[in-house]
């Protein structure tokens, strides 16, 4: 059986559960630090939440009978364009900061990774929640 599609309205609301997790577990460690799985999922939390806001902003375009995208720069950039996000090159920094903090590879980048979700992409992520409501009560 196949899902039906979500409609922008749901992502959204996916999203803001997703955000508010995502805070929730920011919070913790603040004055003791982080151990190393507290740090995993504090990124899988925050990847989590990128991603939903990206297949919002996604679904939202679709509605405008834009895109597809060929990935997340694009849909970053267009979002600015069409003022669903305010700055434009703090999310182009999600979208980096999420490709160089990959297992995969030995750069050591996590500590600003976690320095830049919890002060800076959360409270853009606040914004973009407030923007889509707006929008989506037009």
């Amino acid at each position: 059986m196949k899902a039906t599609p979500k409609t922008c309205e749901e992502l959204l609301t996916q999203f803001s559960i997703s955000l508010e997790d995502l805070k929730s577990y920011a919070t913790r460690g603040e004055s003791s630090g982080l151990s190393e799985s507290q740090s995993r999922e504090l990124i899988a939390h925050f990847e989590e939440t990128h991603e939903l806001a990206l297949k919002v902003i996604s679904k939202y375009f679709e509605k405008q009978g834009k895109g597809p995208f060929s990935g997340s720069r694009d849909a970053t950039v267009e979002a600015f364009h069409a003022e669903l996000i305010d700055n434009g090159k703090g999310w182009l920094d999600m979208v980096i900061d999420r490709i160089q903090y990959n297992p995969v590879y030995a750069l050591d980048t996590q500590q600003n990774f976690l320095e830049n979700i919890r002060n800076r992409y959360i409270r853009m992520f606040d914004r973009f929640e407030r923007k889509m409501m707006e929008k989506l009560e037009e």
